[in-house]
C-alpha cells in the first residue's frame, strides 16, 4: 500500500526519539529535518512540507513537552495530529439531495485514472445503503470504455444508461436523467470521457454537461501513483470546471503516498475514497484520522471492523462466535480453519488483514515475504483431501490415512505431519492459555499455519 516507504522511515526517526529519554530542542529539530526529507521522498508538496513541518516544531518545542514524562511520545502525538488536519481532520461524504430529488455525480478525471470503474464502485457502495443508481456512459471516444461500463454496471447490479458514439455527451447527459427520472433512479453517475493530458475541448466538453443537467457534486478521480502530478491535476480541474472531491484510485500500488498528503493543503477539496484494489468492492472510505494512523504504522482497526461488516454476512458473523468458542475451548477443528481462510479472503487476504493490525509495524512487502501463498495452497489441499470425519476429529488420522491425504493433496508425508503437529500445538496452547491472552499468544501457532514462512518476523 502507499505509504509503506514512509511509514519506516519516520519509524525509524520516533524510534531514535524514544532511545534518548529526555529530548532538547536539538534532538528535535534534528528528527524534523529527517522527516521533512522522507516527506519529500514521499513526493509531498515542498510547500505543504514545509509549512507541516514548521507547524510540529512550533508545537513540539515547548515546555509543557520538553519537561513532559514521555516527550517522544508528545512528538509523535503532535505529528499524527498534523497529519490529520493535513488530510482533511473529518470523514467527507459524497453529497446526497434528500427526497424525490435526484442526486447528479459527474465523474472526471484523465485517461487512466480508473474514472469507469471507480463510478461502477460508487454505484455498487450507493445501490448497498437503499439507494438505486444510474451510470451513464458519456465517454463516446472509446467504445472500450461504454463496454467496461455496461460490464461493470452488470457486475454490481446498476442499470447503464447509453447512446453510443453519435451523440454529444451533454445531450446523453439530458436524456440519462429523463431516464432516471421515468425509472426512479436516484443517483445518476455521468462517466465523462478522459484525455491523455488536460485540454480545452475536454473543459469545454465538461462545462457544456454541467449547462445541461443540474450536477449535485463533481467529483474527481486521480491516480495516486502520479504523485505530485496528481495534486497539479485537480487544481487544473477545479480552476477550468470546479471540483467537490476527489478520489484517489489505485492507492494499493507502489505509490509513495504524495498524492493523499497533498491534494487537501493544495486544494483544499476533501479526498472522499480511496481505491484499494481492481475489485469493485475494493473503495475505502476516507478517514484522515484512519490514514495518519497507517501512515504512523499503528494500524487501522476500524477500517477492519468496517471491511468485515461489509463483506461478511449474518451468516458469516455467526460462523465467527461460533469458530471463537470453539478456539478457547480448544476445539477448533479443520473445517473451522478452512472457514477462516474462506472469510478472510473476502476481506483481501491475510496481508490485508495484518497490515490494518496495532503493532505489527511491518510494511506491504515484509508482509507479503512473511507470508508464502503457496503454503496456504498447499495447506488448503491437505484439508481437502481428508473426509469430512478426519476434518472434524483430527485424532482418527493414523499413519494410513495420511499418507492417502499426502497423496491426494500432492505433498509429502513430512508436509502432512508438520501440519498437523502445528495445528494440535495450537489447539492446546489455546486451552492452556489464560483467558485474557487468548488470541495474540496463540496467534503464532495460527500463522505458521496460515502460511507464515519460518523466521517471517511476526511479532507474536
Amino acid at each position: 500500500m502507499a505509504f509503506d516507504s514512509l511509514t519506516d522511515k519516520l519509524n525509524n526517526i520516533f524510534k531514535n526519539l524514544r532511545g534518548k529519554g529526555r529530548l532538547s530542542e536539538a534532538d528535535v529539530r534534528s528528527a524534523l529535518r529527517e522527516v521533512k526529507m522522507a516527506l519529500l521522498e514521499a513526493d509531498v508538496n515542498f510547500r505543504v512540507v514545509k509549512n507541516f513541518v514548521k507547524s510540529i516544531e512550533e508545537k513540539a518545542i515547548g515546555e509543557d513537552v520538553m519537561n513532559g514524562l514521555n516527550p517522544a511520545q508528545m512528538v509523535v502525538k503532535i505529528v499524527n495530529d498534523e497529519l490529520i488536519s493535513l488530510m482533511g481532520s473529518e470523514m467527507t461524504e459524497i453529497r446526497l439531495l434528500p427526497g424525490g430529488q435526484t442526486t447528479v455525480i459527474m465523474m472526471v478525471g484523465l485517461q487512466g485514472a480508473g474514472k469507469t470503474t471507480t463510478a461502477a464502485k460508487l454505484a455498487g457502495k450507493m445501490k448497498s445503503r437503499g439507494r438505486k443508481p444510474l451510470l451513464a456512459a458519456l465517454d463516446i471516444y472509446r467504445p472500450a470504455a461504454i463496454k467496461q461500463l455496461q460490464v461493470n454496471g452488470e457486475k454490481v447490479g446498476v442499470d447503464v444508461f447509453t447512446m453510443g458514439s453519435d451523440h454529444k455527451p451533454a445531450e446523453i447527459a439530458a436524456a440519462a436523467m429523463e431516464h432516471a427520472r421515468k425509472n426512479g433512479e436516484n443517483v445518476v453517475f455521468l462517466d465523462t470521457a478522459g484525455r491523455l493530458q488536460i485540454d480545452e475541448s475536454m473543459m469545454q466538453e465538461l462545462s457544456d454537461i454541467k449547462a445541461a443537467v443540474q450536477v449535485t457534486d463533481t467529483i474527481l478521480v486521480v491516480d495516486a501513483m502520479t504523485g505530485q502530478e496528481a495534486v497539479n491535476v485537480a487544481k487544473t480541474f477545479d480552476d477550468k470546471v470546479g471540483v467537490d472531491g476527489v478520489i484517489l484510485s489505485k492507492m494499493d500500488g507502489d505509490t509513495r503516498g504524495g498524492a493523499a498528503l497533498s491534494i487537501k493543503a493544495v486544494t483544499g477539496k476533501p479526498i472522499l475514497y480511496c481505491g484499494m484494489g481492481e475489485k469493485l468492492s475494493d473503495l475505502e472510505q476516507f478517514y484522515p484520522d484512519r490514514m495518519a494512523s497507517r501512515i504512523l504504522g499503528m494500524g487501522d482497526v476500524l477500517t477492519l471492523i468496517d471491511k468485515a461488516q461489509e463483506n461478511l454476512g449474518k451468516e458469516d458473523e455467526e460462523k465467527t462466535k461460533d469458530m471463537a468458542s470453539r478456539l478457547k475451548k480448544g476445539k477448533f477443528d479443520f473445517n473451522d480453519y478452512m472457514e477462516s481462510m474462506n472469510q478472510m479472503r473476502k476481506m483481501g487476504g491475510l496481508s490485508s488483514i495484518l497490515g490494518m493490525l496495532p503493532g505489527f509495524g511491518m510494511s506491504k512487502a515484509d508482509l507479503e515475504g512473511a507470508i508464502d501463498e503457496k503454503q496456504l495452497k498447499r495447506t488448503e489441499a491437505i484439508i481437502l483431501s481428508m473426509t469430512p470425519e478426519e476434518r472434524a476429529n483430527p485424532k482418527l488420522l493414523t499413519p494410513q490415512r495420511k499418507f492417502r491425504i499426502a497423496k491426494g493433496s500432492g505433498n509429502s508425508i513430512a508436509d502432512v505431519n508438520r501440519f498437523i503437529k502445528q495445528f494440535t500445538q495450537m489447539q492446546k496452547m489455546m486451552k492452556q492459555m489464560p483467558k485474557g491472552r487468548r488470541g495474540r499468544g496463540g496467534m503464532g501457532g495460527m500463522m505458521n499455519m496460515f502460511g507464515g514462512r519460518k523466521g517471517g518476523g511476526f511479532p507474536f
